[in-house]
């Protein structure tokens, strides 16, 4: 199916995409569409007949655990919702422990790199295979950026990609922008990765921005595009016409006019490129996912028994030292693993502010720190709203904040929340009212009462 030049749809953005010029398309974030009612802006670019792809986050399906029923039902609905050609998600593991490691359950919050190995493949297809099984329509998968690197891999990124498609048949969601960070972050080159892997599986293309830090590209989507990502879809244009190519934009959003023309920008770019040669396979007269003069890699004896326990061993210690302090297993880059472990938090306090906005609020300045010293030792438990609790409460049971002002309105927030029934609106309404106050009083009194916080200036 041909899906043409699309944009990631966001709530924040929705006014400026219906007016954008030339979008055939938009692609929106699955868990974030009630599963019975389309949010009015996307109901329209539906009436107008412009496709809607529901892209997923949450599946997991290179976690070693087999996805969940009611994740993928709510996937289903959500395509079938949107009358949907197909469905996306991504390689990638979001959670770890529980049954199969007889330990708690771990959550990222975001999507870790699978190790590429023959063991991982397998889990990842049994996977896959199931989900397919439970979709009205067909799967593409995300290739995933990285900060780190699994050690002892077996496969290249293309090779693994490639036998996943022989497998199973599922398409292929590539991001250029992703190659690019796996090529600044693990010296990985796009252009054997995009010679190795099937290029005529591939549904549609990603292009995003990100910022390379002291050595380390972040996958923002924040930033502007970039000139080598650009590049990247230079080389896929070279091999195959991609059906579909979509800029992603998931914060700090531009002006309207910018996004036209990083739009434009990608238009040009696949105009300029060198119309694909013959198919690659025709080319080496090898499979896909092999070089010339190398063996093929889909040779391996069948899987061994306990693939899925190997797999969720090495993801809960990986997982664990990210996000509860535990020793970084052997074999990893210890700054790397530093690097993401800091970056998972980061994102973690970011979310619980947009769920629970009123702790930045009432700890001002001091939230940021406060939090991320939380969440080094203290896994994500139970979705965000919880979060915010268990980080309320850990703060009150420490004595914090110093503020009396604060540490008022901080038990108020919390006694709120943690009953077991919502307050009165009268109650509600005088509560706000004296909030305020505190807040008011509150922000200008506590800074430096907080551990990592300095007076008069903020945190990042």
């Amino acid at each position: 199916m041909k899906l043409g030049i699309g944009i990631g749809w966001r709530p924040e953005i929705a006014d400026a995409v219906e007016a954008l010029p030339g979008v055939d398309w938009v692609e929106a974030v699955a868990e974030n569409i009630c599963a019975d009612h389309l949010p009015e802006p996307l109901a329209r670019l539906r009436e107008r007949g412009v496709t809607v792809v529901p892209h997923g986050v949450s599946l997991g399906l290179g976690g070693a655990g087999r996805p969940g029923a009611d994740r993928l039902a709510d996937l289903a609905a959500r395509a079938t919702l949107l009358g949907a050609p197909l469905v996306t998600e991504h390689i990638a593991f979001v959670r770890a422990g529980g049954p199969l490691t007889a330990s708690p359950g771990l959550e990222a919050g975001h999507l870790l790199p699978v190790p590429r190995t023959w063991d991982a493949l397998d889990v990842l297809c049994e996977n896959v295979r199931v989900a397919q099984d439970s979709l009205p329509v067909p799967l593409a998968l995300e290739n995933i950026a990285a900060l780190i690197a699994w050690p002892d891999e077996e496969l290249t990124e293309g090779q693994f990609l490639a036998e996943l498609v022989e497998r199973t048949g599922v398409r292929l969601l590539i991001d250029v922008a992703n190659l690019h960070t796996n090529h600044v972050n693990r010296g990985e080159d796009p252009a054997t990765a995009l010679d190795e892997l099937p290029v005529e599986a591939i549904a549609y293309v990603h292009v995003a921005g990100g910022v390379e830090k002291d050595g380390v590209w972040h996958d923002t989507h924040a930033h502007p595009v970039t000139r080598p990502v650009l590049d990247v879809l230079t080389e896929l244009r070279a091999r195959v016409d991609p059906p579909g190519v979509l800029l992603e934009r998931d914060d700090a959003f531009p002006p309207a006019e910018e996004l036209a023309g990083e739009l434009t920008a990608i238009r040009e770019t696949l105009a300029a490129a060198a119309p694909p040669a013959a198919s690659r396979s025709a080319r080496s007269g090898t499979r896909p996912g092999t070089r010339s003069g190398e063996q093929t890699p889909g040779t391996r004896p069948a899987p061994a028994p306990g693939a899925r326990e190997r797999v969720a061993v090495a993801q809960t210690a990986v997982l664990s030292s990210l996000v509860a302090g535990t020793p970084v297993p052997e074999g990893f880059d210890h700054r790397r693993m530093a690097v993401q472990s800091r970056a998972l938090a980061a994102k973690r306090a970011d979310v619980v502010a947009k769920v629970a906005p009123e702790l930045p609020l009432i700890l001002g300045d001091g939230y940021r720190p406060a939090y991320l010293g939380y969440a080094r030792t203290r896994p994500l438990s139970g979705g965000y709203r919880r979060d915010a609790l268990d980080f309320a409460e850990h703060l009150l049971i420490a004595g914090l904040p110093a503020d009396d002002d604060a540490r008022r309105g901080l038990t108020r927030w919390w006694q709120d929340r943690a009953a077991p029934g919502p307050p009165r609106r009268g109650a509600r309404l005088v509560r706000a009212a004296r909030d305020m106050r505190v807040v008011r009083t509150a922000r200008t009194a506590l800074s430096g009462t907080l551990p990592g916080t300095r007076s008069g200036r903020g945190t990042r």
